[in-house]
C-alpha cells in the first residue's frame, strides 16, 4: 500500500503540470480584442500635411485601441482634414468607422502665433472624443490655446490617451455624442465680434 501511495504521489504532479501550464496560459490578460481603425483624408489640407502627419504619429504612439490611417485612394474616409482661413473647428467624436467627421484647420490660429502641429493634434483629439480644457497646462494637449503661443506640445498626456482608449475599448463606442456637435476653437484670448 505504501508503494502504491508513493507511486500515486509521484504521478499527481506529473499529471497536473500540463493542466497548470494550460490554465496559466489561458488566464493571462489579453490586449485589446479589437483595434478600431479610423481613416482620414488630408488631400484638402494643403500646407497642413506635415503637421497632420506628425499629429497622427503622436496619437498612434499614445493610444492602443484606435489607429489613425490615411484612407486608400478613392476610398471614403471616416473624417476629413481641410485648410480654411477661419478658426479651427472640428466634429466632436468619438468618430467611428463609417462616420463623417471633419477637421477644419484654420489659418487664423496660425496668424495668432500658435504651433501648427499642436493645432492639428488638438483638433484630432476632438475627433477622438476629447473636449476642450483651456485652463489646463501646456502638457495637456486639450488645453489648446490656454497656455499661450509659447506652448508647442503636440502630444497627448497619459490621462488624455487613457480617455481615448476608453472611448474605443472593445472596438465599440463607449461614449456616443447625443447629436452632431462641432467644436469651434478660437485660438486667441480675444473674443471675436458676435460671439458674446
Amino acid at each position: 500500500m505504501i508503494k502504491q501511495l508513493a507511486a500515486l504521489t509521484a504521478l499527481i504532479p506529473a499529471m497536473l503540470s500540463p493542466t497548470i501550464g494550460v490554465a496559466a496560459a489561458h488566464s493571462a490578460p489579453h490586449a485589446t480584442s479589437a483595434v478600431v481603425t479610423l481613416t482620414y483624408d488630408a488631400s484638402g489640407a494643403g500646407q497642413w500635411a506635415d503637421p497632420i502627419k506628425q499629429a497622427v504619429q503622436n496619437w498612434n504612439a499614445a493610444v492602443h485601441n484606435v489607429r489613425l490611417e490615411p484612407a486608400s485612394s478613392g476610398a471614403s474616409a471616416d473624417y476629413v482634414y481641410t485648410a480654411t482661413s477661419g478658426w479651427p473647428q472640428t466634429t466632436l467624436g468619438p468618430i467611428f468607422p463609417g462616420g463623417s467627421g471633419e477637421v477644419q484647420l484654420g489659418q487664423q490660429a496660425v496668424d495668432e502665433g500658435y504651433d501648427t502641429t499642436r493645432i492639428a493634434a488638438h483638433e484630432t483629439g476632438h475627433i477622438l472624443g476629447l473636449p476642450d480644457d483651456y485652463s489646463g497646462p501646456c502638457s495637456e494637449l486639450m488645453s489648446g490655446h490656454g497656455p499661450g503661443t509659447s506652448c508647442t506640445n503636440a502630444k497627448p498626456n497619459a490621462a488624455e490617451a487613457a480617455q481615448v482608449d476608453k472611448n474605443y475599448a472593445a472596438g465599440g463606442p463607449a461614449v456616443r455624442p447625443h447629436r452632431h456637435q462641432v467644436v469651434i476653437d478660437i485660438w486667441s484670448n480675444r473674443v471675436p465680434a458676435g460671439a458674446r
